[in-house]
């Protein structure tokens, strides 16, 4: 069996994933996908969100621990509103043995763009 899941990219050849290639999967039953991490404030959660995400704010990774990077064989994506924040935590999540940590490109801006238009942008 893979270490990864099948809808990541190769985490050798980038960190970052597009918000077509999350929209392929995140309807899916959670155990059966990669984690969806939105790491914005609770200000942005408010406005906005993907429907399934788990909500760690970025400056919570550290202390997070064991609650975030349990179930890493999954992988994991995380989003912000643009895409810096998120890949930020995704590098921190592989500094910290996560190997199939990604960054949604574009962050949750993108995917209401892109994917849904029903999604508030702010």
């Amino acid at each position: 069996m893979s270490n990864r899941s099948s809808f990541l990219p190769d985490a050798g050849k980038t960190a970052e994933i597009t918000p077509e290639e999350v929209a392929a999967w995140v309807r899916l039953p959670c155990e059966q996908r990669p984690r969806l991490i939105d790491c914005r404030e609770q200000d942005e959660l408010a406005i906005c969100q993907i429907a399934g995400n788990e909500w760690f704010p970025l400056g919570t990774f550290p202390e997070a621990g064991e609650r975030l990077t349990a179930d890493d064989a999954r992988g994991m994506v995380v989003y912000c509103h643009h895409g810096m924040r998120s890949l930020r935590g995704a590098l921190f999540l592989r500094a910290h043995g996560v190997k199939n940590a990604f960054s949604m490109s574009g962050g949750i801006d993108a995917w209401s763009r892109l994917i849904d238009p029903e999604v508030p942008r702010y």
